[in-house]
């Protein structure tokens, strides 16, 4: 019983030990597949084409793109010819902005010694290098017509009237002028300093009212901003 149990085990471990041995030895992935871009993809500028080219009759492959809808008699060439073979890297470079805003495919050959050959294609590829012209989608509000602001109100502080004394002549001694009498030249009377509080008073009442005014149009322009 115990020969018959180590049998068995040997012979699993030689089955596992085969299987091992096949799948170190198992050949790399073979064919034509583009694994970037895939289909209905948005490219621009320079495409990086990635995916897998290979065979073991491998001669070369070559990268096509064409027009879309009818891209049958109108294949191009993107780069070069290849004669080395790509698993699962780069397989070549296409310059989008050499062509014209609109739908493409690529195909991907990979050709045998013999002159048969495999193929991949990637369907409706949009190429938009030009920027697109935004449309408004909202019809535009006309602008509200301002209403003219109320003039600005001009004050005016009435003075109640002064009657001005006629100068009367002072007797002094001979040959002595009224300038020489007071000595500075300056002639200040309780009726002159009057004036000038009077119109200092004035002047500030009227500066006041005129920062009152010019703070309610502020105001008003603000609320009337407001509204439209």
């Amino acid at each position: 019983m115990i020969k018959k149990i180590l049998a068995l085990g040997l012979l699993a471990a030689l089955f596992m030990g085969l299987s091992l041995v096949r799948l170190e030895a198992a050949p790399p992935q073979q064919g034509a597949v583009i694994t970037s871009p895939q289909d209905r993809d948005v490219v621009r500028g320079l495409l990086v084409i990635k995916g897998t080219a290979t065979n073991p009759n491998f001669w070369k492959y070559e990268i096509h793109y064409a027009p879309e809808p009818n891209p049958t008699d109108q294949w191009m060439l993107v780069g070069d010819v290849h004669k080395a073979q790509v698993t699962d890297g780069r397989l070549g470079t296409w310059d989008t902005s050499l062509v014209s805003d609109g739908t493409y495919s690529l195909r991907l050959r990979v050709v045998r010694v013999d002159g048969n050959y495999d193929e991949y294609y990637v369907r409706q590829i949009s190429v938009v290098n030009a920027q697109p012209t935004e449309t408004p989608t909202a019809t535009p509000t006309p602008l509200a017509t301002r209403t003219p602001l109320p003039p600005t109100p001009t004050v005016i502080i009435e003075q109640p009237p002064t009657s001005t004394p006629r100068p009367t002549s002072t007797p002094g001694p001979a040959g002595v002028t009224p300038e020489s009498q007071t000595g500075t030249g300056l002639n200040i009377t309780a009726q002159g300093l009057g004036k000038a509080l009077l119109y200092g008073a004035g002047g500030t009442m009227g500066l006041f009212l005129l920062m009152a005014v010019i703070t309610t149009l502020r105001r008003l322009i603000s609320w009337l901003i407001a509204q439209f």
